[in-house]
């Protein structure tokens, strides 16, 4: 997570050094990619809230990959995992079937592990060690999800300060000329609106993937259950 943060701050300080480095250079063509468009409409943003959310952008994204490769690495085939430890345990017994579970990745495995380790006690002592691990895996599946939410809530909002601090910038400006010509208010109506459509921009941008994120947590967790009770069933075959 840390590495993936460090990465993602760096490429974000050198992109925001780019965009610093364009403002004192003049357009070479009329014509503007979309790159140049989006830099040169940063800038215009302001440095003060536009950089606030790009920061919170370039945590988020981190947040975000970190959480899908986590996840995607969590994700294992559940009926191959059962199909192996019924095979094991017909032929050699819970400490097979436990072997079977440490040589392979994901939470199911690890709460498989938990309740084959409790099985002498009995299947319900079992049953409660799958039911008190498979807490603990699903905490783990959702672990800085709730920070990823939090920017994207942010990420508007500052955009929406930004709007408010351009207003009355704008209105300022028109105390200071005593005139209420558009020229006048012009850079700060721009200003508030740049700020605005940026945050809303990073907001759906993390959104979408926070989705992503929820919906794989949801389907791994659904497999965990139906492995889980699917294992309580082996138990109880196994000892009779």
């Amino acid at each position: 997570m840390k590495k993936v943060v460090n990465v993602l701050s760096v490429t974000g300080f050198m992109f925001f050094g780019a965009i610093q480095s364009t403002f004192a250079q003049e357009a070479a063509t009329e014509s503007k990619t979309f790159h140049q468009e989006l830099k040169q409409r940063f800038i215009e943003g302001g440095p003060e809230f536009m950089g606030i959310v790009l920061v919170a952008l370039i945590l988020g994204l981190a947040i975000a990959i970190e959480r899908i490769i986590y996840l995607n690495m969590a994700t294992t085939n559940t009926k191959k995992l059962v199909a192996n430890v019924d095979e094991a345990l017909s032929s050699g017994g819970v400490e097979a079937a436990k072997e079977v579970c440490r040589n392979s990745k994901g939470p199911v495995a690890s709460i498989f592990y938990q309740g084959l380790d409790r099985v002498d006690e009995g299947v319900e002592a079992a049953e409660k060690a799958v039911v008190s691990y498979g807490g603990v895996q699903m905490g783990l599946l959702e672990k800085n999800v709730s920070w990823l939410s939090l920017f994207i809530a942010l990420a508007p909002m500052l955009g929406f300060m930004g709007t408010v601090i351009g207003m009355i910038g704008a209105f300022d400006a028109i105390a200071v000329a005593n005139d209420i010509s558009p020229g006048v208010v012009a850079v700060g109506i721009k200003v508030a609106l740049l700020t605005t459509v940026f945050g809303l921009i990073v907001a759906i941008i993390l959104q979408i993937f926070y989705n992503y994120i929820v919906s794989k947590i949801d389907s791994i967790v659904n497999n965990m259950e139906d492995a889980s009770i699917q294992l309580i069933d082996l138990l109880v075959k196994y000892k009779k």
